[in-house]
């Protein structure tokens, strides 16, 4: 395996990585403003 080739999967590893860790963090961050749910329960409105 040549060392161009080697250098070439460990940045695409690196970069996949920040990628997936970026997408926990915004899944994880509550989101900004006002949310509004309507279920079984009826209308609860939150504010952050």
């Amino acid at each position: 395996m040549s060392r161009n080739l080697l250098y070439a999967i460990t940045a695409a590893f690196g970069v996949a990585v920040v990628i997936l860790g970026y997408m926990v963090y915004e899944d994880r961050k509550k989101p900004d403003g006002v949310e509004i749910k309507i279920d079984d329960n009826g209308i609860s409105i939150q504010g952050n």
